[in-house]
């Protein structure tokens, strides 16, 4: 299965107590319907983990894994991502996006010229900020995931129109 066929929904935060259960931190809109996409695995796919939501805690969700019975093993997972399979998560509409499918997208200015590719992207509480990195740029272009700033994200074509204030544009 290819990367673009599985989404990171979540990660593993640590141990949660000490019977073999995790705090998980929950990528999804809904934290709780991490739940609803398992069989979640890891990001070679080696592993796979069925999903039991406890509670909710400070700071993400307590869960069960499946095969994991001790604090120790718990543990150990601390900083695993886990991916659902994209045919068990829902259709977004037309204006939103899965992270994984705009990384390595082609960005444009308005005008055609390249600005490089999205190679991460951020979110610190203020909405979705895209890196992109290019030929010739000393530093990352920040751009933030507005309509007034990314008009225009066609995924068919594999790019972005980007729209940047002009002071941002420079290397």
């Amino acid at each position: 299965m290819s990367g673009t066929d599985r989404i990171c929904v979540g990660a593993i935060a640590g141990a949660f107590g000490v019977r073999g259960e995790v705090r998980l931190k929950s990528f999804c809109s809904e934290p709780d319907a991490i739940a609803d996409y398992a069989p979640l695995c890891t990001e070679d796919g080696k592993r796979s983990f069925t999903v039991k939501i406890t509670r909710a805690v400070p700071g993400g969700l307590a869960a069960r894994l499946g095969g994991v019975q001790t604090r120790e093993e718990a543990e150990a997972l601390r900083g695993v991502a886990l991916y659902a399979d994209r045919s068990k998560l829902p259709s977004l509409p037309d204006d939103e996006f899965y992270h994984a499918d705009l990384i390595g997208l082609e960005v444009l200015d308005t005008g055609g010229a390249r600005l490089g590719k999205v190679t991460a992207i951020y979110n610190h509480g203020a909405g979705d900020i895209l890196e992109v990195q290019g030929p010739g740029r000393k530093a990352a272009l920040l751009l933030p995931f507005t309509k007034a700033i990314v008009p225009t994200v066609d995924l068919a074509a594999g790019r972005i129109i980007a729209d940047p204030p002009e002071e941002e544009t420079q290397a």
